[in-house]
């Protein structure tokens, strides 16, 4: 599992890989939760599960994605590791551990998960997408 930034003009790039499916999208998520909290280190207090659906994989990511900001936004949580994740076609179940954000001084500077410049493949046996974040 990894991850890197890439250049971009006014917004946060990432390229997250796996060896698979699942790998790839607990890539993503590290690279989304250092954007939110940067080098902050987070207690794992509390487990959350969630389960999303995509008419394809870029849909399933950007659900999976987006699911991080609405339970910092609506749930004042913020994810500490993603526990397991289960992809099965067009669904994904996910657990996550984490604390309550208030407990934090930090910035959230995501505003969202955005399909500018999204892709999500896979080459030769690895898995790899691209996310752009609204900053």
């Amino acid at each position: 599992m990894s991850y890197e930034f890439l250049e971009h003009t006014a917004d946060v790039k990432f390229r997250a890989e796996g060896a698979t499916i699942e790998e790839m999208f607990s890539s993503a998520a590290d690279a989304l939760n250092e954007t939110i909290r940067g080098d902050i280190k987070i207690l794992e207090q509390e487990e959350k599960s969630f389960k999303v659906k995509g008419k394809d994989n870029e849909a399933l990511l950007y659900n999976f994605l987006e699911e991080f900001l609405v339970l910092l936004d609506s749930e004042d949580f913020l994810v500490a590791n993603v526990k397991s994740i289960f992809v099965d076609g067009n669904k994904l179940n996910c657990v996550v551990v984490g604390d309550k954000a208030e407990n934090y001084k930090f910035t959230n500077d995501v505003k969202a998960i955005t399909y500018n410049e999204m892709v999500v493949g896979e080459k030769k046996g690895n898995f790899f997408c691209e996310v752009v974040l609204d900053v």
